[in-house]
């Protein structure tokens, strides 16, 4: 284990990995620029036919949202799910360092209560082993669709001072860890974050510890993504592919986009939706045009419809995404 990194990862670098190498907890080189990446020991078999969502993907390309969510608000959740169910395949709810909520198994349970189909993020920061183990425990007893497996970002210095960040895991392990335990696992990867030649290995690698599908960061255009699907069939990836889809209608959900690290916007983009006269069907016009051309790739298995959508609440944004599924979807 590099033991300069502040995560504590073996299987690295995270997707936060600022321009020129640097890491995203302090100005550090990142440790894993320019070292030979571990390969994942013996290839733990995926479970991937037991998710609804990626055997629909051998009929039709999938839509996947974020759940945008005010924290600990039961009753707004489960309006947002109404809402945004309509119109995706699966709900993906992440996991925030500056907003945290209620915990994993319990969104789940309230998601499929409001009739969604929960994909549910799960992150080392700030949950030891033992209590990995048992939220991991838990999904399965609910039979969720699918986990996501991260790191998580490190929480920033000015965010709840004085608590600890644990990373007894890091995402290709706690990989490992949901596999074994009978849940289809998502991974994410970040095409645009440095190293940019070590990241198509990486599914490849979280692929032999059990992930079933994979989650890219959204990135400026669309050719990038399609080099980089080149460069992970090339490394012998096999799972499919989800591509991300930048959804903002407001300059502070651009701004959550653009701003961080590892993910990327076109600024031309930008300055389109923000300066139309109907910001919010601008940015609903973009997402859609960004997503059929993501679409057309011979790779992408779906899309996922990414960030806040907008300045207001979770029911707002998740209407906002339903309109661009619900225009996916009609082809």
């Amino acid at each position: 284990m590099p033991l300069e990194c502040p995560k504590r990862m073996v299987y690295g670098p995270c997707g936060g990995v600022r321009p020129r190498g640097i890491c995203e907890v302090d100005s550090r080189r990142c440790s894993f620029v320019g070292a030979d990446a571990p390969v994942w020991p013996a290839p733990i078999p995926s479970l991937g036919a037991s998710s609804a969502v990626l055997h629909r993907m051998s009929s039709r390309p999938v839509v996947l949202t974020d759940l945008t969510l005010d924290p600990f608000d039961l009753p707004g959740l489960r309006r947002a799910v109404r809402i945004a169910a309509s119109s995706a395949d699966a709900l993906l709810v992440g996991d925030h360092q500056n907003r945290p909520d209620f915990p994993p198994t319990l969104l789940a349970q309230e998601i499929l209560a409001a009739g969604g189909r929960p994909w549910i993020t799960l992150t080392c920061r700030d949950r030891n082993r033992v209590v990995l183990e048992e939220e991991i425990a838990g999904l399965s007893a609910l039979a969720v669709d699918a986990v996501l497996c991260v790191t998580g970002d490190a929480r920033t210095a000015s965010v709840r001072r004085g608590v600890t960040q644990v990373f007894d895991l890091d995402g290709t392990r706690l990989t490992a860890l949901a596999a074994a335990a009978g849940l289809t696992v998502a991974v994410p990867e970040s095409p645009h974050a440095p190293p940019t030649d070590r990241r198509a290995a990486r599914i490849a690698n979280k692929e032999r510890a059990g992930a079933a599908v994979c989650v890219l960061n959204h990135v400026a255009d669309v050719g990038t993504v399609a080099r980089f699907l080149t460069q992970a069939r090339a490394a012998g990836t096999s799972v499919p592919i989800i591509a991300g889809v930048a959804v903002f209608t407001d300059a502070r959900s651009a701004a959550v986009l653009d701003g961080f690290p590892g993910l990327g916007l076109n600024p031309a983009s930008i300055t389109a939706v923000l300066t139309d006269a109907d910001p919010v069907a601008a940015g609903i016009r973009a997402a859609v045009a960004e997503a059929r051309a993501l679409l057309a790739l011979p790779d992408v298995a779906g899309v996922n419809l990414s960030g806040r959508a907008c300045a207001g609440g979770g029911e707002l944004a998740a209407e906002i995404k339903a309109e661009v599924g619900r225009q996916l979807l009609a082809g």
